[in-house]
């Protein structure tokens, strides 16, 4: 007599939540060395890179004190990644005094790291005509398509497809499109978010 049993499928596993490297960038932005939390916290410098990669499970006492260490809230290494998705054409038009020019916000308003702007340019198109400054540490400019004339107190930099600027964002400059017929597409990227 045979029997027809079939065997049972296994349970579908809880996905394995990974705290690593949420645990090693906070503790990389602190400018803290692994030396450092594991003196704060009494427990070992392996047992610390060993919690970065993944490969310990702590208990919750040493977790709670290792977010202590390095100044993390313990739940927010559970919290999902703050994402935003602007498709294209999506961005949010904003406008700082261009001539000829659709210009719109990459980046969620929160985000106060960074500021990243879509810029689709007419022919002749520019950012004004007086130079001015922005309230940034660091501006960086990328060609998409056409040539980009970025005008400085004493010089004029032309920049076509593919390239790319970055100079200080107190440094007086405007810009404007190097062609009067042909458009022009750049990307600007604004650190931190004037």
């Amino acid at each position: 007599m045979t029997s027809s049993r079939t065997a049972a499928a296994p349970a579908p596993r809880a996905p394995q939540i990974r705290i690593g490297t949420r645990l090693r960038a906070a503790r990389q932005s602190q400018k803290l060395t692994i030396e450092a939390v594991a003196e704060a916290t009494g427990l070992t410098k392996g047992f610390i890179s060993r919690l970065e990669r993944d490969a310990a499970s702590p208990s919750v006492a040493s977790l709670v004190a290792v977010c202590d260490a390095i100044g993390l809230r313990v739940g927010a290494l559970f919290d999902p990644p703050d994402t935003a998705v602007v498709r294209a054409g999506d961005g949010r038009p904003i406008s700082f005094g261009a001539d000829g020019a659709d210009e719109r916000l990459l980046t969620p308003g929160t985000q106060q790291q960074l500021e990243v702007i879509h810029t689709a340019l007419d022919g002749g198109g520019h950012g004004g005509i007086e130079l001015y400054t922005l309230d940034c540490e660091t501006e960086f400019v990328y060609v998409v398509d056409g040539h980009l004339d970025v005008v400085l107190q004493d010089e004029t930099v032309t920049l076509g497809p593919g390239d790319a600027m970055t100079f200080p964002g107190r440094t007086p400059h405007t810009w404007r499109n190097h062609s009067a017929r042909k458009a022009c597409e750049v990307v600007w990227v604004l650190s931190p978010a004037p």
